[in-house]
Order: C-alpha cells, then structure tokens, then sequence
C-alpha cells in the first residue's frame, strides 16, 4: 500500500470522552466504515458515556453502547494522522506532522436548549463537520 492509499485515521478528542468526540467518532465510523480508522479519547476522561449522546446517535440508527471513555495516550496520538479537538474544554498541543483542527461546535445550551434537543442540534452540527472530513479526507 503507498502513502497515498492509505487508511486516514483520526482521533476525536473532547474533555471527557462521553458526549461529543463519541458523537464525532460514531458518525464517523458509520459514514467510513472501513475507508478511515477513528479513534476517540478525552483529556480528562469521565466514567460513563452521555446517555443523551448515546440516544441522539441510537435515532440515527448507530449503537455506540459498547464504548467507554478514554484518556488521550502517546500511543494513540503517534498512530494518527487527524485530531480534531471539539469544543473548548479539552487542551491538547498540535504534533509534527499531525492535522490538528479545533471544532467550536454549536452550544445551544447557550441559547436555553437542553435536554435531548440540545443533543440533537449538537449532533446535527458534528455529524455536518464530519460529513465534511470524510470527503476531504476520501474523496467521497
């Protein structure tokens, strides 16, 4: 395989690892399939997935219930060529020769959505920044 064909692989990185960067991952995986290796972690992982992440994907038709939160390794980090930090809670510094793109993503909690809606409209706006990637990314 030649640098050109090879599998992209990302690592979506959020502070806990339980909403957002499992958002970007789950969408990404179910978009890619094969085509791109995800990853996702948390700089300071949590202890359980967001139940409301979990079910805004479930509607979509994806199951990320077998995932866990994970903590930001240097094994991971050397094994990718895209990190894409979301929101701005997680604090990660760029690598040589890494992708490294900071996604501000729709808060609407902000707006006084909460709730399942909230993680829609948060979904909703990952899932479009995502589309974007793959395509980049693929050329799909």
């Amino acid at each position: 395989m030649t640098e050109s064909t090879k599998t992209p692989r990302i690592l979506f990185v959020c502070s806990k690892n339980g909403g957002k960067s499992q958002l970007a991952a789950g969408l990404m995986r179910d978009l890619a399939g094969d085509d791109v290796t995800v990853y996702s972690a948390g700089t300071k992982p949590g202890s359980c997935l967001n139940n409301e992440a979990v079910e805004s994907l479930n509607e979509l038709g994806i199951d990320i219930t077998g995932e866990h939160p994970k903590a930001v390794t240097d094994e991971v980090l050397d094994a990718v060529d895209v990190v894409i930090v979301l929101g701005t809670e997680a604090k990660l510094e760029a690598r040589e020769g890494i992708r490294f793109e900071t996604w501000e993503t729709d808060e609407p909690s902000t707006r006084g959505i909460e709730g399942t809606e909230r993680m829609r409209l948060v979904r909703d706006d990952i899932n479009a920044r995502v589309r974007k990637l793959h395509a980049e990314l693929t050329g799909n």
